[in-house]
């Protein structure tokens, strides 16, 4: 059995860790109420502005479509994939989820034969792009707590570029027309509650529209056309959509190390409580030896 020196030095210990995590607990509660703001301030502007871009679809015949970011393609060899994830751990199972999400992924799309180019947006994701010596085309890591839009434009452009211009596949700074984008996807942690964080992944190229989203009969005048007020949008809307999903999983990284420091304080407790008692059952061991020691040096002396 352990001294109870030790034991008290684990006690401490214990309460140390207890505090830390609780202090941990409050600053992410508090910084994911921000996070949850910023993401409800976000989805109206988003909204309104998918409906502008269903209601200019709906005006364009088919024809018109060939060329911009709403056209697939005939066959897709290559897509390209980013990955959001925190620049931090400590917060629960959020990013092995969505890694492990990832991973299927690209696996998925291998067997199919397509190649799967990477983009990671998050120290814990590029870390584990570099390990698994994955196609890692750019990075963007420190982003903080607060990202704005402008942030991510240069991945944004890069993932829209590659898409309707090609790509620089061995970095001569030429670019490639027939290596392009086919499809274009983000992975991120989807923020359903504080409890549940959802690894996801959506389309962001070729544009698609949610079936739910009808567009409004407005009397709306474009200029110079519709056409070009759209070819105009759909880029904006891709960063527009990149950057929501970016919000929402710094959301669910906050809720998520909320949660685990909440839970990780509870144990703490726990351990102390069950230190506290085999603390007191081997002082009170310690005692009764003691005593009994005592007794029988009495004895001896008496006898």
């Amino acid at each position: 059995m352990p001294s109870t020196r030790e034991i008290r030095r684990r006690i401490r210990s214990a309460k140390n860790v207890s505090q830390i995590t609780r202090a941990m607990e409050m600053v992410s509660a508090s910084k994911m109420r921000r996070a949850q703001r910023n993401v409800l301030a976000a989805r109206p502007y988003a909204d309104r502005l998918q409906e502008i871009i269903s209601d200019l679809t709906h005006r364009m015949l088919p024809a018109a479509r060939v060329g911009t970011l709403l056209e697939p393609r005939a066959e897709v060899k290559r897509i390209a994939l980013a990955i959001i994830t925190p620049d931090r751990g400590l917060a629960g199972s959020l990013v092995s989820n969505a890694l492990r999400r990832g991973l299927r992924f690209v696996i998925e799309q291998q067997q199919d034969g397509r190649k799967v180019d990477m983009f990671a947006i998050g120290k814990k994701g590029r870390d584990f792009m570099i390990r698994n010596r994955m196609s890692m085309i750019a990075e963007l890591t420190g982003l903080g707590d607060v990202p704005t839009l402008q942030d991510i434009l240069g991945i944004s452009t890069n993932l829209i570029r590659g898409f309707r211009e090609g790509i620089d596949i061995d970095g001569s700074g030429t670019i490639d027309p027939h290596e392009r984008y086919d499809e274009v996807y983000v992975l991120y942690s989807e923020f359903v509650n504080t409890l549940v964080q959802r690894a996801t992944i959506k389309r962001l190229i070729p544009v698609e529209l949610s079936d739910a989203v009808e567009a409004r009969e407005v009397d709306f005048t474009y200029e110079p056309s519709a056409e070009e007020v759209l070819y105009d949008l759909l880029p904006h809307y891709v960063e527009v959509q990149l950057y929501g999903a970016l919000l929402e999983s710094i959301a669910s990284e906050h809720s998520a190390r909320m949660v685990a420091m909440r839970s990780a304080t509870d144990n703490a407790k726990e351990l102390v409580r069950d230190l506290t008692l085999s603390y007191n059952k081997a002082r009170q061991t310690n005692i009764t030896k003691e005593v009994s020691e005592i007794a029988t040096g009495a004895i001896a002396l008496g006898g």
